[in-house]
């Protein structure tokens, strides 16, 4: 039997992006355990009505399940501190940031970043991407 991968979806907000990138995944991917940790509890609540195997909600999940994560995957501002509008404490984009996982990140104008090379598409689009790379 093969192991499942970890694959840790973290949102804010809503939870629309992190709903969107779940109900894809889970469409689209075999072997996969998806948890997912909001930064708040409607959040949470909308990944796991996609779908999302496990749910958390705050700073503690946030470190606690990028550490054991192979790959956490959401919207780019969950690398920057007191981005979303707030929702991302330092505690948690350092955990993100210096997590072995591997990071796929979503680029959105709401962060106040700029990534080069980045076209403004839909979001959909970037989710559509961010599974694709999922693949193994």
């Amino acid at each position: 039997m093969t192991e499942m991968r970890r694959i840790v979806v973290i949102d804010g907000m809503g939870g629309g992006i992190g709903r969107s990138l779940i109900e894809k995944a889970k469409a689209e991917l075999e072997g996969v355990e998806i948890i997912a940790v909001g930064t708040n509890s409607a959040a949470t609540s909308a990944m796991l009505k996609a779908g999302a195997d496990f749910g958390a909600t705050g700073e503690n999940a946030v470190a606690y399940n990028a550490a054991r994560a192979e790959y956490i995957v959401g919207v780019m501002g969950i690398v920057f501190a007191n981005s979303m509008h707030g929702e991302i404490s330092p505690k948690m984009a350092e955990a993100v940031a210096t997590s072995p996982a591997h990071k796929i990140l979503i680029p959105i104008d709401k962060c106040n970043v700029t990534v080069t090379g980045c076209s403004p598409v839909s979001i959909q689009l970037h989710v559509n991407e961010a599974v694709e790379k999922l693949r193994i």
